[in-house]
């Protein structure tokens, strides 16, 4: 089995090489390391995979010196040509896409980073799977998608025709997209909604993230909506368990699908779509409650309005997933924090 995995140095990305490169699999990682948030903390993960920094160049394979079946290349998604030379050379079966610009607020001031990464290049990719037979496309979508839907829990069969953020509205675009492919050349896909993903590695532009490093120096922390919001908070091994479960998983065109009354989760053309959730949400100051208990402190709360581009409430039904998978993700929240919590403690030497 040979998979191309983009965002190989972001959070999930880089959890999902090695548990791949664990189980032998052949893997090129892609990233192109920007500096929408620390690149050491990106370098830092790659690290963990046995890619050394100073090895690291543009357009240039690094073997990994931990996994002998992991390379990587620093490579932008928007880059056509050099995508095409990729999956040329590449001989892909699996295609794991978790590379893309993320973050809901910074789209709001910078929206052609989001075009250029996550609409020029999930073309590029497509293009690539479709054109060097790819067996299976699977790509990141976010629970944010379902924007102004009310219905709890969120499910694939529901709607999601109100986002309400540029970055919602280029992962909605890439379900679209996906299922065009699906359909015009057979190409399997499969599109994954993650539920607000927490652990080891994470994001620092993140609330579980900030939450820490503020609680463990001291400051205070911003509490939006004046703490009045929920999140299925998921954690990474969870996560990185439902994608490498799905990617065996090669949808297939529903005999029974009726176009008069479409489901969106399926379709007649191989495309499928799950939620990846804890199926838990948990109130945001019972969040921060499970940090501070992590860390035996208590912090000062700064309560501040809603803020443009967030949601209320996220809350998964990960049935379908359960179903085609066998695997509902299930770690408990205290667990997981701590867990965290005792990583960012080694990570930053405090």
């Amino acid at each position: 089995m040979k998979i191309l995995v983009t965002g190989a140095a972001g959070f999930i990305g880089s959890a999902v090489c090695r548990r791949l490169s664990e189980q032998g699999a052949e893997i090129v990682g892609l990233d192109n390391i920007n500096d929408y948030y620390d690149p050491e903390l990106k370098y830092g993960r790659l690290s963990e995979l046995g890619i050394r920094k100073e090895e690291i160049g543009w357009y240039k394979f690094t073997q990994s010196g931990r996994y002998e079946g992991l390379r990587f290349i620093r490579m932008n998604l928007e880059d056509r040509e050099a995508m095409q030379m990729l999956f040329a050379n590449g001989e892909f079966d699996v295609v794991i896409n978790l590379g893309a610009q993320a973050g809901v607020r910074y789209s709001i001031t910078n929206p052609q980073v989001y075009i250029e990464s996550n609409i020029d290049g999930f073309i590029n990719v497509l293009e690539g799977c479709r054109n060097n037979g790819v067996r299976h496309l699977v790509y990141a979508s976010s629970s944010s998608v379902y924007g102004l839907n009310g219905q709890v829990p969120f499910s694939e069969h529901h709607g999601i025709a109100h986002p309400v953020s540029l970055y919602a509205a280029t992962k909605k675009s890439n379900e679209l997209m996906a299922h065009a492919y699906s359909q015009l050349y057979g190409l399997p896909t499969t599109g994954l909604r993650f539920f607000t993903v927490y652990g080891p590695w994470g994001r620092p532009d993140m609330s579980p993230f900030l939450f820490m490093d503020a609680i463990l120096h001291d400051r205070s922390i911003k509490v939006f909506n004046n703490g009045d919001m929920l999140r299925d908070f998921t954690y990474i091994d969870d996560i990185v368990e439902g994608i490498v479960r799905i990617t065996g998983v090669i949808p297939e065109g529903e005999r029974n699908w009726d176009a008069a009354e479409p489901d969106p989760a399926s379709s007649s053309a191989p495309y499928r779509i799950y939620n990846i959730g804890n199926q838990r949400p948990t109130r945001l100051m019972d969040y921060i409650s499970c940090i501070e208990k992590a860390t035996g402190r208590e912090t000062r709360k700064e309560f501040l309005p809603m803020q443009p581009g967030d949601v209320y409430q996220t809350y998964a039904d990960s049935s379908a997933l359960a179903e085609a998978t066998g695997f509902r993700p299930d770690t408990d929240l205290q667990e997981g924090i701590n867990r965290t919590v005792a990583w960012f403690k080694e990570y930053y030497n405090l």
